[in-house]
């Protein structure tokens, strides 16, 4: 079936002007998901009653003149570890299979205040563990470029559901690059939002200090839309920022003309060379110079602690994890799992969580646990969390000489379903580019650079900014996006097919 292509903004245009309708739009999406959704498996649960029952309302206040803003009746889709009320939550795991939660996050709670029908729940690694999506224990998603392959992760789901036009807007989070990631390898944009900018509440928590909610769309000024919809400070969490969310959409309409005089932009020494494909870096270099002769001052910067951020990070997030994962205990709520006999409370925890979560989740576990055991303490997390401090100084001074800082998004584009499942370490190597970000709190974006030419699979490019200043990877990434759109005479989704078994139509001569 032919998918509807429209970006959010088309969409939320089309409904302001009368030429549409919120139940059409969600209908068609609906459509789209039943039709291509057995080969992508994007989601783990679809809400089809709910989502046009909700169109249904955004359709009568529009009529009413009671329109609740820009994005009201555009529906989006949610990874599977925000909390929604009424609807599945289970992380990817089987350990909260069948948990329906009795309240909303306070992003979902955002969402349905600004009038988005919620299609359903992607599908993400097991507690957002992996860089995947095949640590998932209801099955991996494929990447609707290649249906052999990754769609990233840990919320590849959002991601491919996006790509694959099942949805026009997600919601993702990201804690090492869950976000950043998957929008490299499947031609989507992803956002990590500036640490405390977008409220943790009613997230299952995989790391309370690295997680962060954000939008996963086509373009940078949809994604702009989002971030202001969900962002904002909420009291409900104790890691929230008390200030003003940024004029993001403002910032990416000014960045879309296409001109960067004035702007400094630093090339991370680091976060290139060897480990990156020939083609990720090819494109890079590209997006570079297109940003150049738009008028940006490019200098390069070094930022000599992030080669010890990818094992600062594997401590850190583990021993976090641990502690969090701890609650499920079979006690309180989630999977039970009772031994023949008379077993103790420790023999039905430890046959829970045996039969509750997947391979990695259990690394993590032990991993976080000795990270955090007697004698070993400041050894390893200790060490740890010093090296994160110099990496976020690395990031105070770099920003001294440059406005943003960018860098490949990820090393390599998506890898073939099954390649790296079995060697944790080669896996975690996705990350590489974009676990500082977390480490020190700073926003991100990831914008589609092209396509390498070793395998015609999507690249991306990372920007970074200061914390807080999020409207500047919203001016800087909107005039890439400019840049290589006329580069390539339109968008790269857009002309590249969705599915191979659907074929919209062939990628064109020039697009890269």
């Amino acid at each position: 079936m032919s998918p509807d292509k429209r970006t959010a903004v088309e969409l939320a245009d089309a409904l302001a002007a009368g030429e549409t309708t919120s139940v059409e739009i969600t209908r068609a999406h609906l459509d789209r998901i039943a039709a291509v959704d057995g080969d992508i498996h994007a989601f783990l649960h679809v809400d089809a009653e709910g989502a046009l029952r909700d169109a249904a309302a955004s359709d009568a206040r529009r009529v009413a003149g009671e329109s609740r803003g820009v994005l009201d009746g555009v529906p989006i889709a949610v990874k599977d570890v925000m909390a929604t009320r009424g609807l599945p939550t289970t992380c990817g795991s089987r350990i909260l299979e069948g948990w329906i939660p009795p309240y909303d996050a306070t992003v979902v709670a955002h969402l349905r205040r600004a009038g988005l029908p919620i299609l359903g729940k992607t599908n993400m690694d097991e507690f957002a563990m992996g860089s995947s999506t095949e640590h998932s224990a209801y099955g991996p998603t494929h990447n609707p470029w290649d249906l052999d392959r990754i769609p990233g992760g840990s919320g590849g789901g959002s991601a491919a559901a996006v790509a694959a036009y099942e949805a026009p807007l997600a919601i993702g989070t990201d804690t090492g690059g869950s976000i950043r990631q998957p929008g490299a390898v499947t031609g989507t944009v992803g956002v990590k939002p500036t640490y405390g900018g977008v409220s943790r509440y009613g997230l299952v928590a995989l790391a309370n200090s690295l997680d962060q909610p954000g939008p996963v769309t086509r373009t940078v000024v949809d994604a702009a839309l989002l971030h202001e919809v969900i962002g904002g400070h909420d009291p409900l969490d104790s890691t929230s920022i008390d200030q003003p969310v940024p004029a993001l959409v403002e910032a990416a309409r000014r960045g879309a003309d296409g001109d960067l005089t004035g702007v400094r932009i630093g090339v991370v020494r680091e976060l290139g060379g060897e480990g990156y494909q020939g083609g990720v870096l090819t494109r890079f270099e590209e997006s570079v110079e297109l940003m150049t002769k738009a008028g940006a001052e490019v200098v390069e910067v070094s930022c000599p602690h992030f080669v010890h951020a990818l094992a600062t990070y594997y401590l850190i997030l583990p021993a976090e994890a641990s502690s969090n994962l701890a609650r499920f205990d079979a006690m309180r709520y989630g999977l039970r799992v009772t031994p023949d006999g008379d077993p103790s409370a420790e023999d039905v925890m430890r046959a829970t969580r045996e039969a509750g979560f997947g391979d990695e989740v259990k690394r993590r576990i032990m991993l976080g646990t000795y990270a955090l055991s007697s004698g070993y303490y400041d050894a390893y997390y200790g060490q740890a969390q010093k090296v994160r401090t110099l990496v976020s100084r690395d990031f105070d001074a770099a920003f001294q000489d440059a406005d943003v800082l960018v860098s490949p998004t990820a090393p390599t584009t998506a890898f073939k379903i099954g390649e790296k499942v079995d060697d944790p370490l080669a896996m975690y190597l996705n990350d590489l580019a974009t676990i500082p970000a977390n480490l020190s709190g700073v926003p991100g974006i990831s914008v589609p650079s092209g396509l390498a030419d070793e395998d015609g699979l999507p690249a991306g490019v990372q920007i970074l900014a200061p914390a807080m200043a999020d409207d500047r990877v919203y001016r800087v990434g909107a005039a890439l996006e400019t840049l290589l759109v006329r580069e390539w005479g339109g968008r790269l989704l857009d002309q590249a097919p969705a599915l191979p078994a659907v074929g919209d139509a062939e990628t064109p001569e020039g697009v890269r």
